[in-house]
């Protein structure tokens, strides 16, 4: 079959790979349909290896290493069933969340398992959906509306980590919300956000298309940081006092230095963006203010996963208006990731279709 396979950095090959074959037991086999470029897979071309392992470090869960099949955001039809498999049916059409867990470790016993202290990842730590075929975990794998197209489905698992940031920030109706970075995350954040009612949502975000489309997927007000105070903003938006919940979806020093500074006193500050550096944030503030700092990763399967795919398939979350693009496997590197790594702004979602 053809797969996108990562063999170096700089060096992802669309080439043949050995077929999955038949599924275990427990497992699915699917024909993938349709597979989202993640910005982890861009780092991983750019930069890596980072999480892909190299030859002399397998995983320790699935025993893989590099040369391997990238791409963890896919949806595809079901082909193939294992033996233990009975609640699944030829031709559904499945979303899949992609973290292997061990179900042993400390995390996984109290249902934290995208914690897990062996985490792997489909995609990263062993093949993933940019391929024709893939097979994956029964527990994985949530059926999706039949009106619902197969590219909007394969939003879940992008869509899973803003719901994920909206449990961990313990939103609720009624109340308001500040955004930080309005890329593909921060734009399902504000779906996700109004979808469970809040009643404001301000958007910061610096390029004026996205703050348009944060504007038409239900934000109340799209601010760009750079020509105003975005705290004064802020807080002029929702009564002078900030964010109920501020959630950090940039992933930069300033904006991660900054998220506190746009909630009110007892708010919460839920951190989503991932940066490495050191980042300087007024503590006194967040003390005297009693914020609580929350970090918010992944998802889990059944909780954040599953209501994802919920509330795609129920038209709660719109997920057109954050594919930019949509091309053939064959195309991956040249109008996929060098793509990316020259026009990232102009994008919010590429997704690659192995069938072309």
């Amino acid at each position: 079959m053809r797969a996108a396979v990562w063999h170096a950095r700089h060096d992802i090959r669309v080439e043949e790979f050995p077929d999955p074959g038949a599924p275990a037991a427990d497992e699915v086999r699917l024909r993938v349909s349709w597979c989202g470029i993640c910005g982890t897979d861009l780092e991983e071309y750019l930069q890596g290896p980072l999480f892909i392992p190299p030859a002399d470090k397998p995983n320790p869960i699935t025993g893989r290493h590099a040369p391997m099949v990238i791409g963890h955001e896919f949806v595809g039809e079901v082909v193939g069933l294992g033996s233990r498999v009975s609640d699944l049916a030829l031709g559904d059409r499945v979303a899949v969340d992609t973290l292997i867990h061990c179900g042993e470790c400390y995390f996984c016993r109290r249902h934290q398992v995208h914690l897990c202290e062996r985490l792997a990842i489909m995609g990263l730590m062993t093949d993933g959906g940019l391929a024709e075929y893939i097979n994956a975990p029964r527990y994985m794998c949530f059926k999706y509306a039949p009106g619902l197209a197969n590219a909007h489905a394969a939003l879940a698992e992008p869509t899973s980590v803003a719901v994920r940031a909206a449990r961990r920030g313990r939103l609720v109706a009624g109340e308001t919300v500040a955004i930080i970075g309005a890329g593909a995350i921060g734009l399902l954040t504000v779906e996700v956000a109004r979808a469970l009612g809040a009643e404001k949502i301000v958007v910061l975000e610096p390029a004026e298309n996205r703050r348009k489309t944060a504007l038409a997927l239900g934000a109340n007000a799209a601010i760009d940081p750079f020509n105003s105070d975005p705290v004064e903003a802020v807080k002029r938006l929702t009564g002078g006092y900030g964010a109920d919940v501020v959630f950090e979806c940039a992933g930069t020093v300033g904006t991660m230095s900054l998220a506190p500074e746009l909630g009110r006193r007892a708010g919460r500050i839920v951190l989503v963006g991932l940066h490495d550096a050191p980042v300087p944030i007024r503590l006194a503030s967040v003390v005297i203010g009693e914020q609580e700092l929350i970090g918010s990763f992944s998802h889990v399967y059944d909780e954040d996963f599953s209501s994802a795919v919920d509330l795609l398939s129920t038209g709660q979350i719109v997920a057109e208006p954050l594919i930019t693009a949509q091309i053939g496997l064959k195309d991956l590197v040249r109008c996929g990731l060098d793509e990316l790594a020259s026009s990232k702004a102009r994008h919010l979602k590429i997704l690659v279709s192995p069938e072309g």
